[in-house]
C-alpha cells in the first residue's frame, strides 16, 4: 500500500496524516478494508507500534472503524471535521490541459458515438426489439458447463503458457472444417486466424491493409461498426447502394484505385438483401481487375429459413482476393468474443504479426473449451435447435406485424437472420425519435436504421430483432406499438 510519509513530525503523525489525506481524496473509500498494522508496517518499513499509533488516531477522530476479528475499514460516513480546503468535495479541481491525440484518436473522437449493439432508450423494457443479441436463454448452459469442467480437470501447463497470435490448433482445425462444410469455404486450418469477435477482425483487417486516404467501398446503409473502423483508420469511404439482391456491383466505382471492399453477401445488413450467383462472381471480377481486396463478412449466415444457401464468395475466389470474417459470439453468447479470420495464404504471417501486437493471443482456455464443444458435436446440435427456435420466432412476428399493422409497414429481409427492417409507410425519419420514446414509456424497444446510412433515408424505418423474445412477448410487444403509431398515423390524418 502506497502512503505519504512526507511532511514534518514524528513517523506515526506522517503516516497518520498520510493515511487521512488518502480517505479525504477517496483513495480509500468507504467500507475499504485497510491493511493489518503488521502488513503496513513491513510494506512501509515501519515499526508495527508507529502504525498502530496513527490507526488509534483515525479511530478516534472517526476516520475508520474497527470490526472484532475482521479489521480496520474506512468509515462509512465521516466526520464534519474531515472535510479539508484540499478535498476534491470542496475544493475546485485544476483544470487540466487538452491531451495532445494521434490524428487516429482525434478521427475517432469525430465519428458517430457507436452504443453498445442494440442499447434501449431505457433499461428493463418488457418488450425489448433489440438486435445483435442471440437467444441466451436458449443455449445449453449445462452442457457447455461440462466441457469447461472435464477442460479443467485436465488442464496443463500448456494452456497457462502463452499461445500462438494465429490460435489453439485444435480449434483452427475445428473451425476449418466447419466452414468448408457448411458454407462452401476452401481453407485450410493454417489460414484461420482466431480472434476475439467480428469487431477485432475488421480492425485487423484495416491495419493489415489500410492507409490513410486509401478508397474503401462500403455498402448503403452499412454496418456501422465496420464504416467507423475503416474511418477511423483514415480511409475514404465510397457508399454504393444495395437492393434485394445485396451490394450493387454494376455501381462499384471502375476509375482510381480501391483498396479494400466491405460486404455482407448471404445476409446483407441490415436490409437482409441475399448476393446471388452471378453477381457474387461480377464482384470477384471487379476486385481482380482493379487488385482490391473483399472483406466478406458472415455475420449470420447459419440462419436461413427460406431458398437454398448460396456458396460464400470465398469458396468461389481463385486469385486471392477475399477474406471472410464470422463470429460465435452471435451464436453462443455475445461475452464469448471468438470469432475467426480467413485470409489467404500468402497474408498469414502478416496477419500474425498484427494479431500479436494487438493482444499476443486470445484466451487459450475458452478455445480449448470451444474446440471441444464444436468437435463433439455439441455446436451443430445446438445450432440446429435454435435455428428451429428463431424460425417460430419470425413467424411470429410476421405474423403480429401483419395483424396489428398490415400494409401500413412494409417488411424486408425476414428471409434469413435474426432481424427483420421495418418501413413505416407515410411517416417521415424526423418523427422517429419520438415514435421510439412513445414506445419505451409502454415497454416497447425499437430502433431505428439511421445510424447506419452515410444518407440518411428520408422515410422512417425500423430494424426489429426477435431472438431474444418469446413469441407471445413478441406478438404482444407489436400490439402495444401498434397503438403507439395509430396516433401518429390520425395526427399525419
Amino acid at each position: 500500500m502506497l502512503v505519504s510519509l512526507r511532511g514534518r513530525g514524528t513517523l506515526n503523525q506522517r503516516l497518520y496524516r498520510g493515511l487521512r489525506q488518502s480517505i479525504l481524496e477517496g483513495r480509500l473509500a468507504p467500507g475499504t478494508r485497510l491493511p493489518s498494522s503488521r502488513s503496513l508496517a513491513g510494506d512501509l518499513g515501519l515499526s508495527r507500534n508507529v502504525v498502530l499509533m496513527a490507526f488509534d488516531k483515525l479511530l478516534d477522530e472517526g476516520y475508520v472503524q474497527a470490526r472484532v476479528g475482521s479489521g480496520t475499514y474506512v468509515s462509512e460516513s465521516l466526520p464534519d471535521a474531515a472535510i479539508a480546503p484540499w478535498s476534491p468535495r470542496v475544493a475546485e479541481r485544476v483544470p487540466l490541459p487538452p491531451p495532445r491525440l494521434s490524428a487516429h484518436a482525434r478521427r475517432v473522437l469525430a465519428l458517430a458515438p457507436l452504443p453498445a449493439p442494440g442499447a434501449p432508450l431505457k433499461q428493463g423494457l418488457r418488450y425489448d426489439f433489440r438486435y445483435g443479441i442471440p437467444a441466451i436463454g436458449d443455449f445449453p448452459s449445462d452442457t457447455w458447463s461440462r466441457v469447461i469442467a472435464r477442460r479443467a480437470r485436465g488442464m496443463t501447463l500448456r494452456t497457462l503458457r502463452y499461445g500462438r497470435a494465429l490460435g489453439y490448433g485444435p480449434l483452427r482445425e475445428a473451425i476449418a472444417q466447419y466452414v468448408t462444410r457448411a458454407r462452401g469455404v476452401v481453407a485450410v486450418p493454417d489460414q484461420v486466424i482466431v480472434i476475439n469477435g467480428s469487431q477485432q477482425a475488421l480492425d485487423v483487417v484495416a491495419r493489415l491493409l489500410l492507409d490513410p486516404g486509401d478508397r474503401v467501398v462500403v455498402e448503403e446503409p452499412c454496418y456501422q461498426g465496420a464504416r467507423n473502423v475503416f474511418a477511423a483508420a483514415g480511409a475514404r469511404l465510397f457508399p454504393v447502394p444495395v437492393d434485394d439482391a445485396g451490394l450493387d456491383v454494376a455501381r462499384l466505382p471502375r476509375r482510381g484505385s480501391s483498396r479494400l471492399a466491405y460486404v455482407t453477401p448471404s445476409h446483407q445488413f441490415p436490409l437482409g438483401g441475399l448476393m446471388p450467383l452471378a453477381r457474387r462472381l461480377d464482384l470477384l471480377r471487379w476486385a481482380e481487375e482493379t487488385g482490391a481486396h473483399v472483406l466478406e463478412d458472415d455475420y449470420d449466415s447459419e440462419y436461413r429459413y427460406e431458398g437454398r444457401p448460396v456458396e460464400a464468395v470465398q469458396g468461389l475466389d481463385r486469385s486471392g482476393r477475399v477474406l471472410y470474417a464470422g463470429t460465435f459470439s452471435k451464436i453462443l453468447f455475445p461475452s464469448l468474443r471468438l470469432g475467426y479470420l480467413i485470409v489467404p495464404q500468402p497474408m498469414v504471417p502478416a496477419v500474425a504479426a498484427v494479431k500479436f501486437l494487438m493482444d499476443l493471443q486470445t484466451p487459450t482456455f475458452e478455445q480449448e473449451v470451444l474446440a471441444d464443444f464444436i468437435t463433439d458435436g455439441h455446436f451443430e446440435r445446438y445450432l440446429r435447435r435454435s435455428r428451429a427456435r428463431n424460425a417460430a420466432r419470425r413467424a411470429a412476428l410476421l405474423e403480429a406485424l401483419e395483424e396489428h399493422l398490415g400494409d401500413r409497414v412494409e417488411v424486408v429481409g425476414a428471409n434469413a437472420g435474426v432481424h427483420v427492417v421495418v418501413w413505416l409507410r407515410g411517416l417521415d425519419v424526423s418523427q422517429l425519435e419520438e415514435i421510439r420514446r412513445r414506445a419505451a414509456d409502454v415497454g416497447v424497444g425499437i430502433y431505428g436504421l439511421g445510424a447506419h446510412y452515410l444518407r440518411h433515408p428520408r422515410q422512417a424505418g425500423l430494424l426489429f430483432g426477435y431472438a431474444c423474445l418469446n413469441e407471445r412477448d413478441i406478438q404482444e410487444g407489436v400490439r402495444m406499438l401498434s397503438t403507439v403509431l395509430r396516433g401518429f398515423y390520425r395526427r399525419r390524418g
